[in-house]
């Protein structure tokens, strides 16, 4: 089995945007195993599931492997998180999440002129509406704004910079 998954490593490998991979067992013993892909963008990712290189490597190991499901996680859930399980193995190095002051920076950046302009024009579309109602709307329109578009954008422009080096 691990030398299957090292294979569909060294051939992901190859594809541009690839940033690393692993495999996850649930518990000790367990005969599920989840292969874990990491690429830089989502036209990265599809370009390696929809390889010629990727279906030949599952064909491959037919009768031995099933492919049940993917899960893609592209929001904020996936931008800092470190891998947790009971039995991990890498097969290449995964990035360290940067420290939380700068998370906290990159999430500012963002948050603070988008809160702005929301308070900004409630104040002349909504200034009349009753407080929690006003906020909720704002909270409501601002969330999606920051999770798809403002944050992903951030992230990518400060990635130098959130992933250099710790000093020791």
């Amino acid at each position: 089995m691990l030398a299957w998954l090292r294979a569909g490593t060294e051939l992901a490998e190859r594809f541009d945007g690839f940033l690393g991979s692993g495999w996850v067992r649930p518990e000790e013993g367990s005969t599920d195993w989840h292969m874990l892909y990491r690429f830089a963008s989502q036209a990265n990712l599809e370009s390696w599931e929809l390889s010629a290189q990727r279906r030949w490597w599952l064909d491959s190991a037919q009768g031995i492997v099933d492919e049940s499901s993917r899960e893609h996680r592209t929001g904020i859930e996936g931008w800092f998180d470190e891998p947790s399980s009971v039995d991990v193995q890498d097969l290449r190095p995964s990035p360290r999440p940067p420290p939380r002051w700068k998370q906290m920076c990159a999430i500012f950046l963002v948050f603070f002129p988008l809160s702005a302009a929301a308070n900004y024009l409630a104040k002349d579309f909504a200034a009349d509406w009753w407080l929690p109602v006003r906020v909720l709307v704002t909270v409501a329109v601002m969330t999606p704004i920051m999770t798809y578009l403002a944050l992903p954008w951030i992230t990518a422009l400060l990635r130098p910079w959130l992933n250099a080096p710790r000093k020791a």
